[in-house]
């Protein structure tokens, strides 16, 4: 999923009982008869159940059926309660989950995915790991373990029958769907990222400071798992109701139920995978390494060749993105996958739609910004992350804050307040408004069935069919979760009183209490939109609110409160997928607690290798369009800026109008709440499907980086969300996602290998020969305005 430097939804067109603002339908309880006639392993009653179950789901769904839209006899997919009806079979076979096998492998692809989450963070674009991919590897290789190591049926009636119980622990048979879901959770885990891996990056570019790896380990382990904590108390409101969809991960879901439930068609969905998987292995060597040009084709940029400078120099503004921080990439065309990825071919169309709105907003706004020259925007390039000096050089701040990492007003006196680009101040703004308007859309919107999601489980009443299907394992009990909250606020103590953070130790509780608090409003967007809102915007103004004059503690301030939001949507949403496929939560939760451990191991390792050697470009203002430092940058810009909070953000500052955003975005979703009260829907539109929080968001989403793929990604989405899902439901559900997981998965493996073998992520670039597909100078797309080819 592509992401910008912070960190999928709920339907695809204006149908009637939209998922995002819809109440859990709580009229009628659908439950299953235990039967007590076989045991597995978890100690579950399994025989017979699954058809008593299905009996009586498929009399209540004929009870519903008149409000499904179907095509061709296929369900079409609108709501939440539609997912866990017709989206995810209910089935569970009562397999073993826990085994050697299913760690072992897990464990192996962690590292490989972990190294590629991290690897993508310094790239100007930031990708998620593919977890279909991952997942589709990890089947290849857990079946040709089942095949090729030795079982017990093997020395069963020999003299070396004694070897069966070692033979079996490493073998158990037949790779179940519950091993593979642990064994790519574990992976998927790990693959997560942790912006606290990018403090330490920070830290160790702009403060020459090379926090030692048990701190770093430490650290990232408080983060995580302190989110994990709160996710395990949020359990009822976050993971039990239908409406708790987490749609990014329903394509995970669906290939993983696809893989082991319909072994019928599994040749043509595998044929289907690696064919796409290779050919887009071979072809992605072409657009990265080779013809970087086809990164960004776009019409106008190649119609300016010989226009005025000034002409080209607007060209290049709008029209320009191939390169880092280069254009808005307006009417662009990308064909490179790695940047546009398979996002949209999962998120359903009112999320897509919404952030068109916020594309728009965006081209028209940060061009206005820039030539009215607001906030001295045309002292600096239009888009970047840095900080600048009033005459546009980049800003000394060793000299301001010196080692101890503290401000020296003296020195401030002398060189001077930062400045900020126009499109990164108007970021900012954009960050608070929508945190105001998710705070006030929770509230208004979503209040009562955060209420009601509570008393259902506490009198285990939810509806959901599966989390009524899993009340058979015995659940993860609450002080466990507890306990882990316990440790990991011991570790973060730890760290604040031994490392190197200048951060009290009375500020850091500060922090958890405030990512505690933003967490469940966080989490239920995203849970019910697929696409979460960027909350460490408002972590940096309550970081330079009470440790004024401290970057460096403002950027652990921040990694402490934020990162526990973030871990929290990406764990909750795994837990999630755990009760769609019946994984017993005991097992959930070592899985996510051993993957978080070797995350923050393996991303720590691989930010040493890319930070070292590449140093001088992480540290440029616009990159290249291989490696890019925007997310260090814009961490460490907010740090010291929100450092300066009373110079820079005060009334009498010159971005006093940021920290008032945050109150000013409650406003406009307050009178939509009004609004929808008395007219529920105006012409086609449901009011509450507008997500104001979302359309701010994207109203700033090419302030910088590679920003030529928009347009090709918007083309994906409706290709799939529109025309596949919508006219051909039946080869949308069987293909749609192995096919972007295959995508993805052979663009990232080719990035990865051309990362160390010639962009230099090892120590040793070899830049590919120039010619016209490759330019030796100016942008790849031939926008060559700003002074590229001076």
């Amino acid at each position: 999923m592509a992401r910008r430097t912070d960190s999928g939804d709920s339907q695809f067109d204006a149908l009637p009982a939209l998922a995002a603002g819809q109440a859990p339908d709580v009229s009628r309880q659908e439950s299953f008869d235990e039967k007590k006639s076989i045991r597995n392993s978890d100690n579950v009653d399994i025989a017979g159940e699954k058809e008593d179950y299905l009996d009586s789901e498929k009399n209540s769904q004929l009870q519903d059926d008149d409000d499904v839209v179907r095509l061709n006899g296929e369900p079409v997919i609108t709501t939440g309660k539609d997912v866990s009806r017709f989206a995810v079979d209910i089935r569970d076979d009562g397999d073993q989950a826990l085994t050697f096998r299913s760690l072992f492998l897990g464990t192996l692809f962690a590292g490989m995915g972990a190294a590629l989450c991290q690897i993508y963070l310094f790239k100007p674009i930031q990708m998620s790991v593919s977890t279909v991919f991952l997942l589709l590897l990890i089947y290849s290789v857990g079946n040709a373990w089942a095949a090729v190591f030795p079982k017990r049926s093997l020395v069963e009636g020999t003299r070396f029958a004694f070897l069966g119980s070692f033979l079996h622990f490493l073998n158990p048979g037949p790779f179940t769907l519950k091993e593979h879901v642990v064994s790519s959770l574990v992976a998927s885990t790990a693959a997560g990222g942790s912006s606290a891996v990018q403090n330490f990056a920070v830290q160790r570019l702009y403060y020459d400071t090379h926090v030692e790896a048990t701190t770093a380990v430490l650290a990232t382990f408080s983060t995580a798992c302190f989110g994990y904590g709160l996710v395990g108390l949020l359990r009822p409101l976050t993971v039990y109701p239908s409406e708790m969809v987490y749609w990014s991960n329903l394509p995970t879901v669906s290939v993983f139920q696809a893989l082991h439930f319909d072994t019928a068609a599994n040749h043509k969905r595998l044929k289907l995978f690696w064919s796409a998987f290779t050919g887009m292995f071979v072809y992605e060597v072409i657009p990265a390494y080779i013809f970087p040009f086809l990164n960004g084709f776009n019409i106008f940029c190649l119609a300016s060749q010989k226009a005025s400078s000034r002409t080209v120099d607007i060209f290049t503004n709008l029209f320009g993105g191939a390169d880092g921080n280069e254009g808005l990439g307006f009417l662009s065309l990308g064909f490179d996958w790695q940047y546009i990825g398979s996002t949209y071919m999962s998120l359903p169309l009112i999320q897509q739609a919404n952030s068109w709105i916020g594309y728009i907003f965006c081209y028209i706004i940060i061009m206005v910004i820039y030539y009215s020259n607001t906030w001295n925007s045309l002292a600096f390039p239009m888009l970047s992350s840095s900080i600048f000096s009033a005459n546009g050089s980049i800003y000394h701040q060793s000299a301001v804050f010196g080692r101890t990492f503290q401000l020296n007003e003296t020195a401030l006196e002398e060189v001077g307040l930062p400045a900020l680009t126009g499109s990164n101040a108007w970021h900012n703004l954009t960050a608070n408004l929508a945190i105001g308007g998710l705070i006030a859309h929770c509230i208004f919107f979503w209040g009562s069935y955060a209420r009601d999601s509570f008393v259902l489980a506490k009198k285990g009443t939810q509806p959901d069919p599966h989390f009524q299907a899993m009340k058979k394992y015995k659940e993860a009990p609450w002080w466990w979760y507890l306990i882990l909250l316990a440790l990991s606020f011991l570790a973060g103590l730890i760290v604040v009183i031994k490392g190197q953070t200048t951060l009290p130790w009375w500020s850091y509780i500060v922090a958890l209490i405030l990512g505690a608090f933003i967490t469940p409003f966080s989490t239920l967007l995203f849970a019910r939109m697929g696409n979460g809102i960027a909350t460490n915007q408002l972590m940096k103004m309550v970081a330079g609110a009470i440790n004024p004059g401290r970057p460096v503690a403002n950027l652990y301030f921040s990694m402490w409160s934020h990162d526990v939001v973030s871990t929290s949507i990406n764990l909750a949403g795994d837990l999630k997928m755990g009760q769609y496929l019946k994984i017993p939560p005991r097992v959930m939760f070592l899985t996510q607690v051993w993957g978080t451990i070797l995350g923050a191991v393996v991303n720590y390792v691989v930010m040493v290798s890319v930070v070292d050697s590449q140093r001088a470009v992480l540290l440029s203002p616009t990159g290249t369009n291989v490696w890019s430092g925007q997310t260090t940058q814009s961490l460490n810009s907010a740090a010291v800026t929100w450092s300066l909070a009373k110079q820079l953000y005060g009334f009498n500052g010159p971005y006093w109008i940021i920290p008032l955003s945050l109150v000013i975005g409650m406003v406009p979703t307050f009178i939509q709440w009004l609004i929808a009260k008395r007219w529920p829907k105006i012409g086609p539109v449901q009011v509450d499907n507008v997500m104001l929080p979302i359309i701010y968001m994207y109203s700033a989403w090419m302030s910088v980086g590679v920003n030529s793929t928009i347009t090709s990604s918007i083309i994906v989405g409706l290709v799939s969300q529109l025309w596949l899902r919508r006219y051909h439901p039946g080869w949308y559900r069987k293909y749609n996602y192995i096919l972007g997981g295959a995508l993805d998965g052979g663009a990232q493996v080719m990035i990865f290998i051309l990362s160390f073998a010639v962009f230099g992520a090892s120590g040793v670039e070899r830049p590919f020969p120039a010619w016209a597909g490759n330019p030796a100078k100016g942008n790849v797309d031939y926008c060559n305005g700003n002074g590229a080819l001076d």
